[in-house]
This record gives structure tokens, sequence and C-alpha cells, in this order.
């Protein structure tokens, strides 16, 4: 990642997120991800009515005075909630999130309540952690010709994974990124992953059978298979996510 950038994030009201890290600063803005959400859920035109209510933005830039490199990482109250997950995806360490205030005039609950019968895929979970980058590169890929994007779809695996962590501590950041790391490094194959704090949603953990945190669980493909405890073999975990 480069190390002064532009981060944007965008979610969706049931946490699905779409985000995008531009060293330029000038090629992506939100209507982009407006765009890309489009494209993931099979909506009827861009949720622009999102904007600014589940978004958060970062800017890493150069101090000239201190000659140091500074970051502002602000988020919007309605995602404050999804800090660790964008500290992974961003790539950021103790960082400070400011919390934006609430503009009545576009963030009004009722507001983007009145969307929900429009635009329900919103409000449904998808286990969705996209990068705009990669969205991109899927579809100019699948445009190359109608055949090889059957042929694509057809033999890919899209893994579906989920991590079961306690809370929003160090030890959870940690695993949250030795994980992201693994996945886009070294995986190859699309993944969506879902982040379920125990704490917050026991019943999760009861129906996936979790017992001891961190826990990863492949739901998909079947059959469920599970990593539970410290990572110290990142082979090994990434042979479990593979294994048929």
């Amino acid at each position: 990642m480069s190390k002064l950038f532009k981060g944007i994030a965008l979610f969706t009201p049931g946490g699905d997120l779409i985000y995008a890290i531009d060293p330029s600063k000038q090629g992506k803005w939100h209507t982009h991800l407006c765009v890309g959400l489009q494209e993931l859920l099979g909506l009827s035109e861009p949720p622009h009515f999102l904007v600014p209510t589940y978004t958060a933005t970062v800017d890493r830039w150069f101090d000239p005075e201190s000659q140091q490199v500074q970051t502002i990482a602000e988020a919007y109250p309605a995602v404050m909630r999804y800090r660790t997950l964008l500290d992974t995806v961003f790539g950021l360490q103790g960082v400070n999130w400011k919390r934006v205030a609430w503009k009545e005039e576009t963030c009004e609950p009722l507001i983007i309540e009145s969307y929900r019968d429009r635009f329900p895929q919103l409000w449904q979970e998808h286990d969705l952690v996209v990068a705009y980058d990669r969205l991109q590169e899927r579809n100019n890929e699948s445009n190359e010709t109608e055949k090889e994007a059957i042929a694509l779809t057809d033999t890919s695996v899209n893994y579906v994974l989920r991590l079961f962590v306690s809370g929003n501590t160090m030890a959870t950041e940690k695993t949250l990124q030795i994980l992201h790391q693994l996945l886009e490094n070294r995986l190859h194959s699309p993944y969506t992953l879902k982040v379920i704090d125990i704490f917050k949603h026991p019943e999760q953990a009861e129906i996936n059978h979790v017992s001891a945190i961190p826990t990863l669980v492949r739901a998909w493909p079947h059959p469920v298979r599970r990593i539970v405890g410290e990572w110290e073999d990142l082979d090994r975990v990434l042979q479990v996510i593979r294994a048929v």
C-alpha cells in the first residue's frame, strides 16, 4: 500500500463494505463506490442516499513542517462500530478515528429508512468486504469474452468466511490484520469475510458451534471447516481454507 493515499469506505445498513485506496487522491470518490454497490447487489440505480451517513474517509499526507506523515481518519456515527475492520482494510495502526458530526439534512434516519422498500438488498447481510479496484479488475476480465466469463463463473470457488472474535481488542486487530493479508496475498480466489463479535452476537457463536476465540469458520464451500486459536502456521491456515 502506498504510504500516502486517500481512502474512502461506503457501508450498507446491512453491514456490507466497499472501499477504495487512491494514492493519487484524485481518481476515486464516493460516487464510484455507489456505482460499485449497484453492480454488486443488482440495484436499479446507485444508492447515493447512503452518502455521507454510511461513509468513512482516511487521508495520509506529508506535513512539511514536522517532516512526518500524518493521518486523518473520520467516520460518521453509523459506521464507527466498524473501526477495527477499517483499520485492517486501510492498513492503519494506532489511529484515532474522529466521529464526524451528524447532519440532520443528509443523515436523517427516517429519510434513509424510506428507501428500504426500493433497495431491500442494502438491508440484507451479504458478508461483503470488497475493494473497488478488485471489482473493476473482475469486470475487465469478464468483459474479454462472454465464453470466458461463463467459464470463470463455473470454475471459481467463492469462499464464505466468518471470523469470531471477542470485543475490539489489540488481539482482535492483530488477528484481522494477519487474516486480511493472508486472504489478499495468497488465497487468489474470490471471498467474503464477516467479523462477528461473540459478545454482541452470542447466538451466532452457538449456531456455528464456536467455543473458543479466535475461530475462523469456512461456511462455504462445504464441508464447513474451522480454525481455532492462534495462527502461527499460516500455510496450515491456508490449507484448511482451501481443503475440499
